[in-house]
């Protein structure tokens, strides 16, 4: 006679999930980032108006034993999708194990086809097997490595010409200063509404970036500015996530490359980082191909290729949000040409349905 088989409980996933116990899940899993936390979940509803969804499923016994943030977001011109989580690089599905994983992502679809979203977005965690799903890779690149441990050896650790940029860098006269006072905030969001003009794209919502500081507050996210005699140049809102600093929203001005503010920027930031005890920098992703992806190769990380997931539903098609695709190439151009006054007023209304 065989021995009887024990077979687990499927998953419960439902919507109902305190803040404290999406709190402590949050806490004690070990591949959660900032992006499933309730602060940036609750923090992007309240500044771009996109209705949350956080799913969470639990065992036989109740425990939590897996958690989904999402994000309804709405556009016009881009189409709507349910966004795990929305103006997020990582997030998506966090689970115990692989069925876990599944129950959440069958949940997400059903939700979407409930709310007509038509497509689910997963851009990280444990990615679904099942049928219907697409793997999107090949597209993005990640850039993470551990800090040096001191300002000689992290020098050290940048390849030759770039090092000699940065060595100019510290030499400029210019100044750091860091924060999230009222001045930082407004000459950081001066300064990158400024430098996505003139890579012609739509600046987000400042409450988006007075929300994420709010709501994660200073331990987990502050303001490093560049200034040339008091004018800010370059700024970088930075994420502080269990030992690695992240440069998250950063730019600078036309003259922060004359300057090399940007390379003190960067370099200032894995100093502070240091000071506030992290061990890693995530110099975040970059689509395969672009400047950006080339710039943090000259730094010395090597990319690491990211891959996301997208459920679509009967009929519907992938969102395009891509700026740098042929279908907004034209609207690009004539972006950058635009007034600042006007970019800035316009921008975050069509910026929003990025998510």
């Amino acid at each position: 006679m065989n021995a009887p088989m024990f077979l687990r409980t499927p998953p419960i996933v439902t919507t109902d999930l305190t803040a404290k116990q999406w709190d402590a899940f949050v806490a004690d899993c070990a591949a959660a980032t900032p992006f499933q936390t309730r602060g940036w979940s609750e923090a992007v509803s309240a500044a771009i108006g996109h209705h949350a969804h956080v799913l969470a499923a639990r065992d036989a016994g109740g425990t939590v034993v897996g958690l989904l943030p999402l994000h309804h977001v709405k556009s016009p011109l881009f189409g709507q999708a349910l966004v795990g989580s929305a103006f997020a690089v990582d997030g998506g599905v966090l689970a115990e194990d692989a069925a876990t994983a599944s129950a959440l992502a069958d949940a997400a679809m059903m939700l979407a086809v409930r709310l007509g979203a038509g497509t689910v977005e997963l851009r990280g965690g444990a990615l679904p097997e099942a049928a219907g799903w697409h793997r999107e890779e090949g597209i993005y690149a990640g850039f993470v490595r551990d800090l040096a441990a001191d300002d000689n050896a992290e020098l050290l650790a940048i390849p030759r010409k770039q090092r000699a940029e940065v060595r100019k860098a510290l030499d400029s006269g210019l100044t750091v200063t860091t924060g999230t006072d009222v001045a930082e905030r407004r000459d950081h969001y001066d300064v990158y509404a400024t430098s996505v003009r003139n890579l012609g794209t739509p600046v987000f919502p400042r409450a988006l970036f007075t929300e994420v500081l709010n709501r994660l507050g200073p331990e987990t996210a502050d303001i490093l500015t560049v200034r040339d005699g008091g004018r800010p140049v370059a700024s970088v809102l930075s994420l502080y996530w269990r030992g690695t600093v992240m440069p998250y929203w950063g730019g600078g001005l036309a003259e922060a490359r004359r300057s090399r503010a940007n390379e003190l920027m960067y370099f200032a930031l894995m100093r502070h980082a240091r000071e506030r005890g992290c061990a890693r920098f995530d110099f975040g992703r970059s689509k395969l191909g672009t400047g950006p992806f080339a710039y943090k190769k000259n730094w010395g990380f090597q990319p690491q290729p990211l891959t996301y997931a997208r459920w679509l539903g009967p009929g519907e098609a992938a969102r395009d949000t891509n700026p740098n695709s042929a279908r907004y190439q034209l609207l690009v151009d004539l972006w950058k040409r635009l007034p600042l006054w006007l970019a800035n007023a316009v921008g975050p209304h069509i910026a929003r349905g990025l998510g």
